[in-house]
């Protein structure tokens, strides 16, 4: 069972990043992680194999102000810190990829807080 449950999240994640692929127009992507614990963000430009802004509830500033790194205030902060590290290094507009998370709850806390602090997708 755990073998079929791992497929089918490879499928999704390899079809929303070929389809990531086909409609990004060269932008960077938002890449979100969230494990049980905390949750990550980057921007990534792939053109240059490069990340260009990362955030993490793991940060020790997240730490100390965050009661726990793995509820939607913890997502929102990230994504706030996210989007400001990315609009200081010139990156305004990216593609989101959720991997393959749905869209709900702590990926959605934080793409909303990514997109008020200025980042546009």
């Amino acid at each position: 069972m755990a073998d079929k449950k791992l497929a089918l999240t490879e499928r999704r994640r390899s079809r929303l990043r070929y389809q990531l692929k086909q409609k990004s127009g060269g932008r960077p992507r938002l890449s979100v992680f969230r494990s049980g614990k905390h949750i990550y963000a980057q921007v990534i430009d792939d053109k240059q194999g490069r990340t260009v802004a990362a955030a993490s509830s793991l940060e020790k500033a997240m730490r100390e102000e965050l009661k726990t790194g793995a509820d939607r205030d913890a997502a929102t902060a990230v994504g706030k810190l996210v989007a400001e590290r990315a609009l200081a290094a010139g990156v305004t507009e990216v593609v989101f990829d959720r991997g393959p998370y749905i869209y709900h709850g702590r990926v959605k806390a934080l793409a909303e807080a990514a997109r008020e602090g200025g980042l546009s997708f």
